[in-house]
C-alpha cells in the first residue's frame, strides 16, 4: 500500500550502539512523513562501523521476488518485462527484517521504544512539508489507479499540500503490530496476509 518498492540507504557511523537506535527510528519516522520514497514496504542498505572493534559491517536489505514468482508468470500474461505498477512488481520488503538483524546485533532498543514517535505520529498526524508535498502530488494519478492507494493516500480525493495534516492511522496500526509481535508479525503474521490478499 506504500505504492510501489521503495528504497532508503542509511550509513551510520557510530561511537556507540545508540546510532543504530536512532537509525531505525529515524528511518521508521521517515517512511510515515515520506511514504512515497521510503518505508517498510520497501527496502534498507546499511554499511556500519563499529568503533569499538574497527570493523565495518554491511547489510542488505533488500526483498527477494515472491516464491511462487518464475518466468513462466509473466509470459504467460504476454509481457517481456516486469511492470512497473501493480502486483507483479513488488518483492519481499528487506526493510523490517533489515531493522530487526540490526538492531539485534548493534541496538539497545527493542522495536516498542523505536516505533514508538512513529506510531504516535501516524495516529496524530505531520504537516507535510513543501518538497514531500510537490512529489506527493506527482503520484496523485499513479495512487488514484488503486483504491486502497487512494483511500490512504489520497484524503478528499486529492494528494495533500504544502503544510496539511496527514494522519496515517493503518500505519500507526501497522507498526504496533511490528512493535508488539517483531518482524514475525510484519511477515508471517495478519499484515502479511492482507499484503499477499
Amino acid at each position: 500500500a506504500l505504492g510501489g518498492v521503495a528504497t532508503r540507504a542509511v550509513l551510520v557511523r557510530a561511537c556507540s550502539r545508540r546510532a543504530v537506535d536512532a537509525a531505525i527510528a529515524t528511518s521508521a519516522m521517515m517512511g510515515l512523513v515520506e511514504p512515497m520514497s521510503c518505508g517498510i514496504g520497501g527496502d534498507v542498505f546499511v554499511i556500519y562501523w563499529d568503533n569499538k572493534t574497527q570493523t565495518l559491517y554491511g547489510l542488505n536489505g533488500s526483498g527477494r521476488s515472491p516464491y511462487s514468482i518464475s518466468r513462466k508468470v509473466f509470459s504467460d500474461k504476454g509481457l517481456d518485462e516486469i511492470p512497473i505498477n501493480g502486483p507483479l512488481a513488488w518483492s519481499v520488503p528487506g526493510c523490517v527484517d533489515g531493522w530487526d538483524m540490526l538492531r539485534k546485533k548493534f541496538g539497545t532498543l527493542e522495536f516498542q521504544d523505536l516505533l514508538a514517535d512513529p506510531i504516535r505520529t501516524a495516529e496524530e498526524g505531520f504537516p507535510v512539508s513543501e518538497v514531500i508535498g510537490r512529489s506527493w502530488a506527482g503520484g496523485q494519478a499513479a495512487l488514484a489507479g488503486w483504491p486502497d492507494s487512494a483511500r490512504t493516500f489520497l484524503p478528499g480525493g486529492k494528494a495533500p499540500q504544502y503544510g496539511d495534516v496527514v494522519r496515517l492511522p493503518e500505519l500507526g496500526r501497522t507498526l504496533q503490530m511490528i512493535a508488539e509481535g517483531g518482524s514475525e508479525a510484519f511477515y508471517k503474521g495478519e499484515i502479511a496476509k492482507k499484503t499477499a490478499d
